[in-house]
């Protein structure tokens, strides 16, 4: 038997749940930001809707990274290939953690960025059309200077978080990659369904 086909049939798999919550928030935080991105762009009275959907996307991936988190605790991941080197598996824990990190920290920085803009009070928001959303009230009831300030400086993070994911994310991708087709390990077919 061949060193590939025994890999391919040694290799820990995610399990299914692991899978879809991992590709469904992939898939909505990239478009998320590309949306957040486009948003100024689009013509003025498309730009409401846009912002609109942008904060369900977000919300969505606050509700589904808390799922994937209690999946996670309940269904340990599959270990790591023995073949890591040492650095390989901190580096590949430390980023799996700081994008954890960051998948909360931007919904939850936008959701205090949202509640903080002085036209919440006369622009309700439904997530996703349908579900009142609400606000986090004790940001609802700062003075106006306080609450602009905090709309101000969270708008920024929430930004700077972007970036930061922006950077992870290419790192995460590249690692696997790398694994894949430079290592020559089934890398992909452990969060492939």
């Amino acid at each position: 038997m061949s060193i590939a086909v025994r890999q391919h049939q040694d290799y820990a798999r995610y399990t299914r749940t692991a899978m879809a919550l991992h590709w469904i928030v992939a898939v909505l935080i990239v478009g998320n930001v590309v949306l957040g991105l486009v948003a100024d762009d689009l013509p003025g009275d498309w730009i409401r809707s846009a912002v609109d959907t942008h904060k369900s996307v977000g919300l969505t991936v606050l509700g589904l990274a808390v799922l994937r988190l209690l999946w996670r605790f309940a269904n340990p991941p599959p270990p790591l290939p023995d073949s890591y080197s040492p650095l390989e598996r901190v580096g590949a824990h430390a980023a799996h953690l700081a994008l954890y990190a960051l998948i909360f920290a931007l919904p939850i920085t936008g959701w205090i960025h949202d509640s903080a803009w002085k036209g919440a009070a006369t622009h309700p928001f439904l997530l996703w059309g349908v579900i009142p959303h609400v606000r986090i009230g004790p940001i609802e009831t700062l003075d106006p200077a306080t609450k602009e300030r905090i709309h101000s400086v969270f708008f920024d993070f929430h930004v700077w978080c972007g970036y930061a994911l922006y950077a992870l994310l290419a790192l995460h991708i590249v690692g696997a990659l790398k694994h894949q087709f430079w290592d020559g390990e089934p890398e992909l077919q452990r969060m492939l369904p």
